[in-house]
């Protein structure tokens, strides 16, 4: 499935909620493993892709050591000003920037981070040969995917609770953007296609995504994310409606009192 356009806009209430709820619950788990991989690589000076609010450049600020520069960056303005408003407590630049069009030197830095964003790259290959460009020679771009939307139970869950109540029209953000990107052989392909000449290594890690309620589940996923955009623009029942529905359907599938599920993804390092 191809990106939307409307897939990459974090703004309105989005950045907030999506800090709030889906950080804790998706992200930061996965943030601190992928710091930990990154803290191994021993980096001088590291950049970080599609930041969003932060969760992976806090990790990253508690598992390197205090020398080393961290420069995070994203397309969403509103995303990164949500970010710096958490107290960090060490000094990290925020900068607006495209994966697409890197605005910094060749060979400028030993490690690019990325978690959770090469899906929403428009181009994967474009942006990959950028990251490609601002690694110093042995550097390694490091980066993670979501696995299939089967593999992931709240997302899962969401989808075909909306699809039941769109029937004619499902929102498909969740199975086109986030969870559409998990074939090893294409992001084989798009890094070769990129230029990197080294073969990828992936590691496929499974944890479990945790919430106080299902309604917590459901606000995350329907408000806090791009799904916001599409269920509005929708007729036949409104966000809070479809909000309802999807929590209805995560307390049937998991409980009613704090939830649990699978979550899946891909780790990718590649060097150059």
């Amino acid at each position: 499935m191809n990106t939307s356009r409307h897939d990459t806009h974090f703004a309105g209430h989005i950045p907030e909620l999506y800090d709030r709820y889906l950080v804790p619950m998706l992200f930061a788990p996965c943030a601190g493993d992928i710091a930990r991989r990154a803290a191994a690589l021993e980096p001088s000076r590291v950049l970080e892709t599609a930041a969003g609010t932060g969760a992976v450049t806090r990790a990253l600020a508690q598992a390197l050591p205090v020398h080393a520069d961290i420069v995070a960056t994203d397309l969403n303005q509103a995303m990164l000003d949500r970010a710096a408003m958490t107290h960090i407590g060490r000094t990290v630049t925020w900068q607006q920037a495209n994966a697409l069009q890197l605005p910094f030197d060749d060979a400028s830095f030993d490690i690019v981070v990325c978690q959770f964003g090469a899906m929403f790259f428009p181009d994967k290959t474009a942006a990959f040969a950028q990251a490609l460009r601002v690694l110093r020679p042995g550097g390694a771009l490091l980066f993670n995917v979501w696995d299939r939307i089967e593999e992931n139970e709240f997302a899962d869950t969401i989808t075909a609770a909306l699809g039941r109540l769109f029937p004619a029209d499902p929102p498909l953000f969740m199975k086109r953007t986030p969870h559409g990107y998990f074939d090893r052989d294409a992001i084989s392909h798009d890094l070769a296609a990129a230029g990197f000449d080294a073969k990828p290594r992936f590691d496929t890690i499974t944890q479990r995504s945790r919430a106080s309620s299902a309604d917590v589940v459901a606000i995350a996923y329907c408000q806090g994310t791009p799904l916001r955009n599409e269920i509005e623009a929708r007729t036949g029942a409104s966000l809070e409606e479809a909000t309802s529905a999807c929590a209805e359907a995560i307390a049937a599938r998991f409980g009613s009192g704090p939830v649990a599920g699978k979550i899946q993804a891909h780790v990718i390092v590649v060097q150059r």
